[in-house]
């Protein structure tokens, strides 16, 4: 279990009541108030999952970019159509990078290689009751002849990745169709970033990452 200090956080006990494929790690703290005095004792509980990498596969000759729609749990119990138009994501395992998790799991999700990749920015999924971070990228494709159904079927992934025109990718932000926050954040990223890609892109080494 990783070790924190903060002198702002007082940690009492820390325990892991639940140890599965997740854990779930339960404090009893106090923290540091913002007119300088300390919080009563609380206990708050957290959901470890590990750390991820996302990825924006972009074809900057086509302004094109590819997108993948999957079954998910949580929006079902939420009561929303449960199958998400995302962008391409994956854990972070023991040993590898953010980098290499973006390149793997556009291969595995997608069938598409990315090349060059642009951090836009590390994000807590929901910090409130989760540690988890992503770390997202645009990565530069050749989205030609891409497409199609993928995933690991040991995993049980049902994969449908399709290319759309970056111009009908931002559409679907403004009528409500992307609903999970890596996939706005990059999408909005693409919208102030497409005319120095399309400039810069096309000509880039391809290790340039």
């Amino acid at each position: 279990m990783a070790e924190f200090s903060d002198p702002r956080v007082k940690i009492i006990e820390r325990t892991s009541p639940y140890r599965g494929y997740f854990r779930v790690d339960r404090y009893r703290l106090c923290h540091r108030r913002f007119d300088g005095g300390w919080s009563g004792e609380m206990s708050r509980e957290c959901f470890e999952r590990g750390h991820a990498a996302a990825v924006l596969p972009y074809d900057p000759v086509r302004d094109a970019v590819v997108l993948v729609e999957q079954f998910r749990i949580g929006a079902f119990a939420a009561g929303m159509d449960p199958w998400l138009i995302e962008i391409v994501a994956g854990i972070i395992e023991p040993g590898e990078s953010a980098h290499e998790v973006a390149r793997r799991e556009a291969m595995e999700e997608a069938g598409c290689r990315v090349e060059a990749l642009i951090p836009i920015a590390k994000v807590l999924v929901s910090p409130g009751v989760m540690s988890e971070t992503v770390q997202l990228f645009c990565g530069r494709t050749d989205s030609a002849g891409l497409g199609g159904y993928h995933g690991v079927a040991d995993e049980h992934e049902d994969i449908r990745a399709f290319v759309v025109p970056a111009d009908e990718a931002l559409a679907y932000l403004a009528a409500g169709r992307i609903v999970n926050a890596t996939a706005l954040i990059a999408l909005q990223w693409l919208a102030l970033n497409r005319p120095r890609l399309r400039r810069d892109w096309p000509n880039a080494d391809d290790g340039a990452s």
